[in-house]
């Protein structure tokens, strides 16, 4: 299969959970401002998960043009990625309608989780297939960002039945965290791009 197809399908992918969060977006029945004080934890929850969406597909993006071939192991790792980030508009609607109340805040900490453990082993079933001096494994690294991020996610679901608001805190440093830009995967392909051919 080529990398095209495999990307299409993704992007399709990330389009409908990024639909299916809006329309669970209420409009108030009312003309006045205050009406949306109501619905204000749903629409914060919504742009997080945006945010988040936008940062998985953006890097989910970069990734894959550092890959050169696609097996079947990639496959079932995209589609496993794929599943936990599909789930993102359940907690994000569950988490934003009960007021951030401990459960839900965990739950979506789960989600964030398995979501981060699922990208991690999509770059390492690549890496595995493409070999040690591929330009994925040579833009990764040792990947401080992404196994960092899996250990705040892992501490806000326990951290949500203490107080939510600091699960609510990690989320949010963690999505401004990722969105920094990582030019590790640009700045490989570039370099890549200048070697002369033999």
């Amino acid at each position: 299969m080529g990398r095209g197809r495999l990307e299409a399908f993704s992007d399709g992918v990330f389009a409908i959970i990024v639909t299916i969060m809006v329309l669970e977006l209420k409009v108030p029945q009312s003309d006045q401002p205050s009406a949306l004080l109501p619905i204000l934890p749903v629409l914060l929850t919504y742009v997080l998960s945006f945010v988040y969406v936008a940062i998985y597909w953006t890097n989910h993006h970069h990734v894959f043009q550092a890959t050169d071939r696609i097996n079947g192991a990639i496959l079932w790792a995209n589609i496993h990625l794929l599943f936990w980030i599909s789930l993102t508009p359940f907690v994000t609607g569950w988490m934003g309608q009960n007021h951030f109340a401990p459960a839900p805040t965990a739950a979506y900490g789960f989600v964030l989780l398995m979501s981060a453990i699922a990208y991690l082993v999509l770059q390492n079933t690549i890496i595995a297939d493409q070999g040690k001096h591929s330009l994925l494994a040579q833009a990764i690294g040792r990947d401080f960002k992404g196994k960092t991020s899996i250990i705040f996610y892992a501490v806000s679901i326990p951290l949500a039945f203490y107080d939510h608001r600091l699960s609510q805190a990690i989320f949010v440093a963690v999505a401004l965290w990722w969105l920094v830009p990582d030019l590790r995967i640009v700045r490989v392909l570039r370099t890549s791009h200048k070697k002369p051919k033999s």
